[in-house]
């Protein structure tokens, strides 16, 4: 049975990961936007968060060079 939890922890951390994807394709298009850079730097500051570290096991620099490059 799965802890629900680790059912929180893993949607909460897809939620951000989906949130970033979107968030670096719109900048991508949309480079002179400035809410769209500070969004990501939010994202990529809650990835690198303690926070974060309790949710997952994740290396937050390894997601978020993967995440760039599926943009790239």
């Amino acid at each position: 049975m799965n802890d629900p939890y680790e059912n929180l922890a893993n949607a909460i951390v897809l939620s951000a990961v989906e949130d970033y994807r979107e968030i670096l394709q719109r900048w991508s298009l949309h480079p002179e936007k400035e809410v769209y850079l500070q969004d990501k730097a939010s994202l990529e500051r809650f990835f690198r968060s303690g926070w974060f570290g309790v949710l997952t096991r994740v290396d937050p620099e390894m997601l978020i060079c993967k995440l760039c490059a599926e943009v790239a």
